[in-house]
């Protein structure tokens, strides 16, 4: 690993750059990424550096970008898409869900859809209901999508590197709150696998299942329980779709205990996947207790701090579910 340490949007954003200088075919569009440099700054001086025929600023229209997105990767070209708030995608599911999805399967595999969509998502930058979703259960269950979540600078690089290397369309999906985390990411390019879970912590007493922003969330955690003599193992679940369960379930038949870590709604939520999986799985018969899933409540994020931060798992709640887990309750 290397010493280097850059931000999670500046990860992205190096990433994007340095395929843009080796494959004429990448471009990106999306609002405001031009001048602007992104609602979030991550688009930064590509507009610079790669002139607007490659940086398009569009109109206010998902369904408009999407489709244009789709268009251009059925032609040989890859489109990167951003779009503002993840929750605005609702106004392009048609292109997401019955176009990119599906095209790849209904042509009898004569043509593909390298196309990667990025999109900030979840809560804690008080943008309330419309603006602060967790949807990536949406797409998850979608067949012909990939989706990943990136917990992580160095994941955000390698993982984007990825999506843009695939043949078939990739939802990336990036918590809003990360966007300005630094860690260590190597300059040069690299990939991680999609379809790949990541175990993050070592432990011996509980496992814990996360991703997105309740990865770092959760360490945070893991460090306090530490301190009371309780090691908990985590499991960053980066990539929902491919999913792949065989980490957790490794975890699982060591430590006998598991807790399911989202900040999206707990009804239907992806982490209910997650436990049906291992029910069905080899690690049923390790658990010493049930699972435990702590997820967000079951409302539209309200606009005031204090209230955005009781509808979704924080920092103490992980800590106060783990020890009622370890101790049976």
């Amino acid at each position: 690993m290397t010493d280097r340490i850059i931000t999670y949007a500046e990860a992205i954003r190096e990433a994007i750059g340095q395929v843009m200088e080796t494959d004429d075919s990448v471009f990106m569009l999306g609002e405001d990424i031009g001048i602007y440099g992104g609602a979030f700054g991550v688009s930064g001086d590509l507009y610079q550096r790669f002139g607007k025929d490659r940086i398009l600023d569009t109109p206010i229209s998902e369904l408009g970008i999407v489709g244009a997105a789709v268009g251009a990767a059925l032609v040989g070209m890859k489109p990167i898409v951003e779009i503002q708030f993840s929750d605005f995608t609702a106004q392009a599911m048609d292109q997401i869900v019955n176009q990119a999805a599906k095209i790849h399967f209904m042509l009898g595999g004569e043509l593909s859809v390298p196309m990667v969509l990025r999109a900030p998502s979840g809560s804690g930058t008080g943008a309330a209901a419309q603006h602060s979703q967790s949807l990536e259960t949406w797409f998850a269950h979608v067949p012909g999508l990939k989706v990943v979540m990136p917990s992580s600078p160095y994941d955000a690089k390698g993982l984007l590197l990825a999506a843009l290397d695939d043949p078939n369309p990739v939802i990336v999906l990036e918590h809003k709150l990360l966007y300005k985390t630094s860690g260590h990411v190597p300059e040069e390019q690299y990939r991680i696998p999609i379809g790949t879970s990541n175990r993050v912590r070592e432990g011996d007493a509980i496992t814990i299942v996360a991703s997105g922003v309740m990865v770092s969330r959760s360490l945070a955690a893991a460090e306090e329980l530490a301190r009371g003599g309780v090691q908990v193992e985590i499991v960053d679940v980066r990539s929902l779709s491919p999913l792949d369960m065989t980490p957790i379930n490794a975890s699982i038949q060591k430590t006998g205990k598991v807790m399911l870590v989202q900040e999206a709604p707990k009804h239907v939520g992806f982490m209910a996947e997650i436990a049906a999986q291992i029910a069905e799985g080899p690690a049923l018969y390790s658990l010493t207790e049930p699972v435990k899933r702590l997820c967000g409540l079951d409302v539209p994020i309200p606009y005031a701090p204090q209230l955005e931060k009781s509808v979704v798992p924080q920092l103490e709640d992980i800590v106060a579910v783990a020890l009622e887990l370890k101790a049976g309750i």
